[in-house]
């Protein structure tokens, strides 16, 4: 179950500030200094959140032509002793967006500055200032060169240089919503489901992994068969070690080529971080499966606490990313999946509950990887990600944290997923520790709708499967 946080998102409107040539500028809460390091010219700090705590972030733009090496380059707030050092072999190609969650160095005030120096430390390549907390970020538009003004948070792709962002709006389908298992028959922990057909896979925190099958026409049971009666016990590979999985996907393989589950930690080491991806052989009858492959994504990862990493989990097809010309963040250009040799045929998303961030990786086989996105979700937390092919849209689902909210994102025409809707959850549900959501199929739609379904990590009332319908 994911731990309490302070929700500091407020919701005030503010003005957007005029773009002006020249020296240090100043209007109402901000002011921003221009860069004059002539070699860093076309590096500017883009966007800075001060939401609090693992959300203290500052995002780095290239506006110009060229790649920039940013090894060792140094992020300071107002006090000259804070220091955020950038990993040595950092660069940003022309174009591109790179965040830097810096509130383990120091934290962003609701009366602070940003600062950007060369690795010398001395060196000034640009500032921002503010006297309020950004609500949610404080964000350059247009991106790199604009002034800085109030939108949704972006970190790691364009500003959201819209009047105001998307508006939150009703449930896109039916406003019931009903239990859709039998009371105490999962317990809590259910945590990141994946509908396949007729089965329903469902991640369960305790190092379990369940395979559902319908029972009747609107609710799921344990399979019975093969070993599954009471779902099956995950282990790391080498058989030791339980995974806190959190997410559960598959690949255009389906089950046959192996379910993907993403863990936050080694529930047996549960004061430390592992936030990784490991993939199980669900063919056999036994009733305890060792990963064949962990992708062990922490040291690329943002830091955050052991019970805040990753939640979500869903792939996408090469193709469908190509063909929709999703930019590869790692080299500023088209993604090109002959890039990354031998790997699944698309790209895992995986979502961090404490960040709100949604990374984007090629899992290649054997066991390394390559990111190529980092977006921001807009939300507080990601529990849960689900790919809808049939509409070509990402879901990012939040829980009680953010009463419920849901996010569609699309792949816009900079090649970077974007919200191009927000939901509120169903009127005829309470605000829930919803952490899984399934989509069903198109084979599904009837009547101009078609079933989801939410797993509730605390089994309210005795019941940890819920639905409901959006439209078709």
């Amino acid at each position: 179950m994911p731990e309490s946080r302070v929700r500091r998102w407020r919701r005030s409107l503010r003005v957007l500030l005029v773009a002006v040539a020249g020296p240090t500028l100043a209007v109402g809460a901000l002011s921003a200094t221009p860069a004059h390091a002539a070699a860093a010219d076309d590096i500017r700090i883009n966007e800075v959140v001060t939401t609090g705590d693992v959300n203290d972030s500052v995002e780095l733009y290239n506006k110009g032509t060229a790649s920039v090496n940013l090894s060792g380059w140094i992020l300071k707030d107002d006090d000259n002793s804070s220091r955020y050092a950038i990993a040595a072999g950092t660069t940003l190609a022309p174009g591109g967006f790179v965040a830097f969650d810096v509130h383990k160095a120091f934290g962003l005030a609701s009366d602070d500055e940003a600062r950007l120096y060369l690795a010398d430390g001395t060196t000034l390549v640009d500032s921002f200032s503010w006297s309020e907390h950004s609500d949610p970020s404080w964000s350059r538009c247009p991106d790199g060169t604009g002034a800085f003004g109030s939108a949704d948070v972006t970190l790691g792709a364009a500003n959201d240089c819209g009047s105001g962002g998307v508006s939150a709006t009703a449930w896109p389908g039916g406003s019931s919503v009903t239990t859709a298992d039998t009371k105490n028959a999962f317990g809590s922990d259910l945590s990141g489901l994946y509908q396949e057909g007729s089965v329903m896979w469902a991640a369960q925190n305790s190092g379990k992994l369940w395979r559902l099958v319908p029972n009747g026409s609107t609710a799921w049971k344990a399979d019975t068969t093969n070993g599954w009666t009471s779902g099956k016990t995950l282990r790391f590979p080498g058989g030791s070690g339980t995974p806190d999985d959190e997410g559960v996907t598959l690949t255009g393989s389906g089950a046959g080529g192996g379910v993907y589950v993403a863990s936050e930690r080694n529930a047996d080491s549960s004061g430390t971080s592992r936030l990784s991806v490991l993939k199980y052989d669900v063919s056999g009858t036994a009733t305890t499966l060792t990963a064949a492959t962990e992708w062990n994504l922490t040291s690329d990862l943002p830091s955050v606490g052991s019970n805040l990493g990753l939640e979500a989990i869903t792939w996408v097809p090469d193709a469908t990313l190509t063909a929709a010309g999703f930019k590869d963040a790692t080299t500023g250009a088209a993604y090109n999946p002959a890039n990354y040799g031998s790997h699944t045929g698309g790209v895992f998303f995986v979502g961090a509950e404490g960040t709100g961030m949604i990374y984007g990786y090629v899992l290649k086989d054997g066991g390394t990887y390559t990111r190529v996105a980092s977006l921001s979700s807009g939300m507080a937390g990601v529990m849960e990600l689900q790919w809808e092919p049939q509409a070509s849209r990402l879901w990012a689902v939040c829980d009680d944290t953010c009463d419920g909210q849901h996010r569609t994102m699309k792949i816009n025409a900079s090649g970077v997923f974007a919200t191009t809707a927000i939901y509120k959850r169903p009127s005829g549900m309470d605000n829930l520790n919803n952490e899984g959501f399934a989509v069903s199929g198109s084979d599904a739609c009837s009547g101009g709708t078609k079933p989801v379904y939410w797993s509730d990590d605390s089994n309210d009332s005795g019941h940890a499967l819920r639905r409901s319908t959006i439209t078709c």
